[in-house]
């Protein structure tokens, strides 16, 4: 007989217990090992679920939203889609220098109130591949409109009054966005889709997220640079050359204007748009994904003030996702067209009117239309037609709190009017009614953001035949076409429409001094 190790199985063991329908011990061994692989597996991703729930939820604890009811009722028209269904953005950028929490530690000084010391429009065009932020000096003379107080009541209109005055309306530690936000509109003539605080903290917090950022300084900056009462030199801040800063010494950098160029607030300026070049270069080069962006919201979101609109931890990183196609060198920083009057600062006309005209026809500072055309789009190859819209079962749909902007793609006249009625009698929110601007639509279309489809396929049951289309934009759009005019009554024009009128060239004022994103850091940092 032919023995065997110690320990091992015999054969005629091995057989007679598998005959028996036992498992072997291997085989107990080979499926322990597996159910602790699906178990680990499992858990992990348990885990990295419930953690990705947690930051999200974290997030959304730290935004602040504004009251948008505080927003004027009369307002610019809403920009209008391109050929292509694609919708140039309106973003207003506030530096807030509030006293309040830790704020004045930071340099916010000792009395209560808010002031904002940086104010960026920042135009996002149609094909999302370009983008110009246009810095507005904190002591221009504009127009303020009627704004709403703490109190609920609205304030009478100002007239030739500093810009950064608006967002002091109400004496508030948090400051009135909504209220620099009616102030630029009526400046501009430009419907701003988003605004954005951000205060002392949360920019110290965001470039110490990052790592830091790259600067320049043209000269050796000390203490007494930064705060000319100091009386006396004191330490050196900042050593002339490049250099890495975050933190409290990124707020410093943005800050200081004694001692600079020629000490003003406009030569500020220039090395607050070298500055955001550099933050938007760093970031892109971390990768514009929400693994890399998230520390940065969690760092931001803790001392940002965004409108109703953006006021979750899913819309601002999509907002910020919608953004990762624009080239370095396509991000271009100005100053609106000025000029000194007295100790303020006074907007330069006609030219300022033409760098609102410019903005508004989605044109490039170098004269290049970012959105297409509707001969362009009729030159491409036709798309397949998109399926028609599924129609949920159930109950005739309810758009109770969903909005829905109404456009006119045909050259019938009246029908974005018929729709919105149809609209607002299944109690959906209709937020503008205008014409497309491709007007050779042959089927009705129904456009909606990420995860709201089911809104749009409820839409769509308003309107047979109408075709579904997904977007990297929020937001559900109508487009009206052809099959609905044919049932619907509408009257054909009898002439063609006119083309919008190309703006004038944008002015030298504005572009002379216009920053990309890409320049060298240590270029054009100053007036003066």
């Amino acid at each position: 007989m032919t023995g065997h190790r110690r320990g091992s199985i015999p054969s005629g063991t091995h057989q007679r217990a598998q005959a028996r329908g036992r498992p072997s011990r291997t085989k107990k061994r080979r499926h322990s090992r597996v159910r602790i692989v699906a178990w680990t597996t499992a858990g992990v991703l348990g885990l990295t679920a419930t953690a990705g729930g947690v930051v999200y939820w974290r997030l959304n604890g730290n935004i602040t939203t504004f009251d948008g009811d505080a927003v004027s009722t009369d307002r610019p028209d809403a920009a209008r889609p391109d050929a292509q269904g694609r919708t140039p953005a309106n973003v207003l950028l506030i530096g807030s220098d509030s006293r309040g929490g830790g704020n004045s530690d930071l340099g916010g000084g000792n009395e209560g109130g808010a002031r904002s010391d940086t104010t960026i429009l920042l135009h996002i065009y149609a094909d999302h591949k370009h983008a110009t932020g246009i810095s507005i000096p904190r002591d221009s003379l504009v127009d303020i409109p009627p704004c709403k107080l703490p109190s609920g009541k609205w304030t009478k209109p100002q007239s030739n009054v500093m810009i950064n005055s608006a967002f002091a309306v109400g004496d508030t530690e948090e400051g009135n966005p909504a209220c620099t936000q009616n102030a630029v509109e009526k400046l501009t003539g430009l419907r701003i889709d988003h605004t954005i605080v951000v205060n002392f903290a949360g920019f110290a917090e965001m470039t110490g997220a990052i790592g830091g950022v790259d600067i320049c300084m043209p000269k050796d900056v000390y203490e007494g640079d930064l705060n000319p009462n100091l009386g006396r030199k004191g330490k050196l801040l900042f050593p002339k050359g490049r250099q890495k800063v975050s933190g409290q010494a990124a707020l410093d950098y943005v800050r200081i204007r004694h001692g600079l160029g020629d000490g003003s607030d406009i030569g500020r300026t220039k090395r607050q748009q070298a500055f955001m070049s550099a933050l938007i270069k760093e970031v892109k080069s971390r990768g514009m994904n929400p693994t890399a962006l998230l520390p940065l919201a969690d760092a931001a979101t803790r001392s940002l003030t965004v409108d109703p609109g953006l006021g979750s931890a899913q819309k601002l990183l999509s907002f910020a996702l919608s953004l990762k196609d624009i080239d370095l060198h396509d991000m271009k920083f100005l100053t609106v067209p000025w000029r000194y009057e007295g100790p303020r600062v006074a907007l330069v006309k006609p030219d300022v009117d033409q760098l609102w005209a410019a903005l508004k026809a989605d044109r490039t500072i170098d004269g290049q239309d970012a959105g297409v055309s509707t001969a362009s789009a009729a030159a491409e190859p036709s798309a397949p037609p998109a399926p028609p819209a599924e129609t949920p079962a159930g109950a005739a749909p309810d758009g109770t709190g969903v909005k829905v902007g109404v456009y006119n793609g045909t050259t019938a006249t009246g029908l974005a009017a018929k729709a919105a009625t149809t609209l607002k009698a299944a109690k959906y929110t209709v937020t503008t009614t205008g014409t497309a601007a491709a007007r050779d639509r042959t089927g009705t279309l129904v456009r909606y953001g990420p995860g709201e489809k089911a809104k749009a396929q409820q839409v769509a049951t308003l309107f047979p035949g109408a075709t579904l289309e997904a977007s990297s934009r929020a937001g559900i759009s109508l487009v009206l076409g052809k099959d609905y005019a044919a049932v619907n009554g509408g009257s054909a024009e009898t002439t063609t429409p006119a083309s919008p009128a190309t703006p004038a060239p944008l002015p030298t004022s504005a572009t002379q001094d216009a920053r990309s994103a890409d320049d060298d850091p240590c270029a054009n940092l100053s007036y003066g």
